[in-house]
Order: C-alpha cells, then sequence, then structure tokens
C-alpha cells in the first residue's frame, strides 16, 4: 500500500500577522485559499496530486481563522488586508509569482489578488464564486432588497450575534453547515436565511448522517482547528463587504486578465446569487477563461464534495500555463 504523504505546517510572518500555514511538494507555487467556515483542512485531497505532480502547494489558514492571528478590529479584514496577505506571503516563501486558487470567500480574495496585483499572478482560478461585477450600490443594500433582512450576510453584521450562535456547538456548527449546504442535501441549493428570531441554523437539522464526503475525523479536525480563535475572524470578512465596494472603486469594470479557471456545483446555493447565463457571460470579466467546470450533483463544498474532478481540471490547468 502507497503511504500517502502529509503537509508540513509553519508559520510565517505575513503581513503584519503570524500567519499558519500547510505546504507539500516542490515547484512553482500554487496557493489555496480556503473560504468560510473552513480552514487550510479544505484542501486536504488537493496536496498530494498537486505536489506529486511538481508543484509547490501552499494553504495557509486565512486572517482570522484557525492558527493565524485573529485581529480584533473589524476593519483589519477588508480585501486590502486579504489581498495583502496572499501578497505578503508569496513574498515570505520566496517566489516572485504564484497561481492562486481559492473556494467561497477565497475565491473573491483570489480574483481581487489577480486583479489587483497581476504582476504576481500566473493563473488565477475560484471554486464556487465567480467574479461579480461592481454595482451601483453596496452589495448589502442590494442583498436586503432581493432577500431580505434574513439573508445570512445580513445576520452576520452585527458583532457577536452570529459569534455566539456559531460558538456555541462548534462540533454541531459544522455538521449541520457542511451537510446542510452539500450536493446530497435536499435543499443544497436554497437561499440561506435566518427566519425571524432565528440563527443562520435554524433551518439547517442536526444529520442522522454525515454526507458521502464527509466523516467525523474530519469533523473533529474543524472542530479542534476553531477551538482557538472561533468564528469571529471569518464573520469580520462580512463585516467587511460594503466596506469592500467602497475601496475598490479605482477598479469599476476592470477585467483580470491572468489566465483562469472555475469551478462550480449545479447544486451550490451560490448559484443562487448569480443570473441564469452568468457561466456565458463569466469570459467578460475573464478573457483569459480557459476553464469551465459544472459538477453536476455537486453542492457548495467542491473540492471536498468532487475531489477526483477538481484535481483533474487543477492539473490540466497548472499544466497549461
Amino acid at each position: 500500500m502507497r503511504r500517502t504523504a502529509l503537509p508540513q505546517h509553519r508559520e510565517v510572518s505575513v503581513n503584519g500577522i503570524t500567519m499558519h500555514i500547510a505546504e507539500q511538494g516542490e515547484g512553482p507555487l500554487v496557493l489555496l485559499l480556503h473560504g468560510f467556515p473552513e480552514s487550510w483542512y479544505s484542501w486536504r485531497h488537493q496536496f498530494q496530486p498537486l505536489a506529486e505532480a511538481g508543484y509547490h502547494v501552499v494553504a495557509p489558514d486565512q486572517r482570522g481563522y484557525g492558527g493565524t492571528d485573529q485581529p480584533s478590529n473589524v476593519d483589519e479584514y477588508s480585501i486590502f488586508h486579504l489581498v495583502g496577505d496572499v501578497v505578503g506571503l508569496i513574498h515570505a516563501l520566496g517566489e516572485r509569482q504564484a497561481v492562486v486558487i481559492g473556494h467561497d470567500w477565497g475565491a473573491p480574495v483570489a480574483w481581487n489578488t489577480a486583479m489587483m496585483r497581476p504582476d504576481l499572478i500566473r493563473g488565477v482560478g475560484g471554486l464556487s464564486v465567480a467574479p461579480a461585477p461592481r454595482g451601483p450600490v453596496p452589495p448589502l443594500v442590494a442583498a436586503r432588497q432581493r432577500f431580505g433582512d434574513g439573508f445570512y450576510q445580513i445576520y452576520f453584521q452585527e458583532p457577536g450575534v452570529a459569534d455566539a450562535e456559531l460558538n456555541q456547538d462548534i462540533r454541531s456548527t459544522f455538521r449541520k453547515t457542511l451537510a446542510a449546504t452539500s450536493g446530497e442535501s435536499a435543499g443544497s441549493a436554497a437561499t440561506p436565511t435566518a427566519p425571524a428570531g432565528g440563527g443562520f441554523l435554524s433551518a439547517m437539522p442536526e444529520p442522522e448522517e454525515l454526507p458521502s464526503w464527509l466523516t467525523e475525523a474530519d469533523i473533529d479536525a474543524y472542530t479542534e482547528q476553531y477551538q482557538r480563535n472561533g468564528f469571529t475572524g471569518g464573520l469580520n470578512w462580512y463585516r467587511n463587504i460594503d466596506r469592500n465596494w467602497a475601496l475598490t472603486a479605482p477598479w469599476q469594470g476592470a477585467p483580470i486578465t491572468a489566465p483562469a479557471l472555475h469551478i462550480t456545483g449545479d447544486r451550490d446555493l451560490v448559484r443562487g446569487f448569480y443570473p441564469p447565463d452568468y457561466l456565458e457571460r463569466l469570459p467578460e470579466q475573464l478573457p483569459g477563461l480557459r476553464t469551465v467546470l459544472d459538477l453536476p450533483g455537486c453542492g457548495h463544498w467542491t473540492q471536498q464534495e468532487r475531489p477526483d474532478e477538481v484535481n483533474q481540471a487543477l492539473l490540466e490547468f497548472l499544466a497549461g500555463l
């Protein structure tokens, strides 16, 4: 039986914070950026295939998550800070360029890094979340008009509220969240809302069984990693959504010119945030788009639910750069 190599772990100083990273392999740098509520661990299935193909694979715990520092001020989680963390990490690893792949919240960080610092990015990819044109009004204003006050991103805005709910039982939070928005859940594509008087988890039942791609050991890993910082750091990313809209005004209409990849699942709840023809319109923002993979039956946790297809797409994209 072939032994599975495990990523190595260390801390690096990046952009004024201490960042925990997991890494494996040698060669051109590939950064894998997780989303909410996740950590480096969400890329556990990608390390070995990419490392064996000749890449230096690095997945950080991003700002406020897991083993990385959690600044106390909400305004220290703006898109400028998050892009700055990626730029700082590339330099801290002794590299001049990288391929940056993000999932969920990690995707906007990847897209914005490629847009703001094209000199550093050889290729860029987003799983689940596609680049969205900067709209005429702040995003939360538009979200409230479209989805109502219970929309989860609006519920997340009040400091301490969602924090307390999600931190009350970390293990249960992960079991409910990962199962409810998996492609195997009947309600996976539903827009997440907090009912009046309820919370983010109110509509997410405790699963009797986990999805086939998820184990109790995976839940153990996430639970242990969140014992240090909890959910506040990740929630602070949401609390900068409208601030990010204001900060990115200079890039209004700017294309992302790097070679690009987008992977989505047809049962991903994020699909409900976009127009029905958004996949066909991606080249308008991504003139270097090379790969679009639409996975039938896949929910929100793209690279965890469908690692084989994702790994194959990533390897083909990387080989073509």
